[in-house]
């Protein structure tokens, strides 16, 4: 391994507006199997700065960090894999590049390996069973799904991105952005691609089954923890205007035992009680396309204790997290 390499140094060049220099030392040294220096590579080609994003190459570099023996590299190369970045999904090769992790001693990968391998999944990660739906509206359909998920499988997603979670944003369809607003008031955080380990895009496969979509149909998946008072008022998921339009909408309730924050339909008079593990499903659109009035739909104020739910909103056709506009 190449000595004389420090990722302080690389951050005083980039403060020091030295950007030709840190970019000159990471490269250099990354050629030279510095673990560090090619993790660090990576992360600039999957971000896209100081450097142009270049997702095949960031593979390449986040392999390299990976068999030199980082951890983190590893399990970001698993999830990466798996959901296709800089190539095809690959679930076989995903499943075992996490199990060499695992074998070479990295706890966080043998907990997701039992995680995994407690699953009923085919070859390619999806399920062979989904539990039974319960219908609660036929026009626009809502349903649920009692139990898609394991307690454990909950608190892996609960615990995906806590780290992240901030102040909610909502979509400006007049900016194109994500902005704060009083229609919102939960914490909110995202599960990126580099975060989708195996047993998230188990999960995410097992949505993409129950909706009968494609799993390349759904946005990233959006981590929310409401707290006492907070709340999700009166709202649309349909983005207005929009060329590839949210079709669906899955929350999945990820615990109970808080006091209120029921998801209420308010146009049809149904109140769902979250209930921990369940998945709740409901069409955002109408036949042809435009926004369902009737799909509005709120997150009542959470009362006592603290509701974690995580959303997955399905596009109308495929959706990239790295080009996502």
């Amino acid at each position: 391994m190449a000595l004389g390499y420090s990722n302080a140094v690389v951050d005083r060049l980039l403060q020091a507006g030295d950007v030709p220099g840190a970019v000159a030392l990471v490269e250099r040294h990354s050629a030279s199997g510095n673990r560090d220096a090619c993790f660090q590579l990576a992360m600039w080609l999957l971000v896209g700065s100081p450097i142009t994003r270049d997702l095949p190459r960031a593979m390449l570099a986040l392999n390299a960090a990976a068999k030199a023996g980082h951890g983190d590299a590893a399990l970001m190369e698993v999830a990466l894999v798996a959901n296709g970045a800089g190539g095809s999904p690959d679930w076989p090769r995903a499943l075992g590049l996490l199990r060499s992790a695992a074998e070479q001693g990295n706890a966080i990968a043998r907990d997701h390996l039992a995680l995994v391998e407690a699953m009923a999944l085919d070859a390619a990660g999806d399920p062979t069973h989904l539990p039974h739906v319960e219908v609660l509206n036929d026009s626009p359909r809502i349903f649920r799904l009692p139990k898609l998920l394991t307690p454990a499988e909950c608190e892996h997603l609960a615990l995906s991105a806590a780290d992240l979670l901030r102040p909610a944003l909502v979509f400006d369809p007049a900016t194109n952005r994500m902005v704060h607003h009083p229609v919102r008031t939960s914490d909110n955080a995202v599960i990126g691609p580099t975060r989708e380990s195996l047993v998230v895009q188990a999960i995410l496969r097992r949505v993409a089954a129950a909706t009968g979509t494609d799993v390349g149909q759904g946005e990233q998946l959006s981590l929310l923890r409401y707290s006492p008072g907070q709340q999700y008022r009166p709202h649309l998921d349909a983005i207005t205007g929009s060329a590839n339009q949210r079709i669906k909408t899955v929350l999945l309730y990820l615990n109970e035992g808080f006091v209120g924050g029921e998801t209420r339909f308010e146009q049809l008079g149904i109140d769902v009680v979250a209930r921990g593990g369940d998945a709740l499903v409901f069409d955002n659109v109408l036949e042809d396309g435009r926004p369902d009035p009737r799909s509005r739909h709120a997150g009542l104020p959470v009362r006592a204790g603290a509701k974690w739910v995580a959303t997955r909103w399905i596009r109308a056709a495929p959706y990239s997290p790295w080009s996502p506009n």
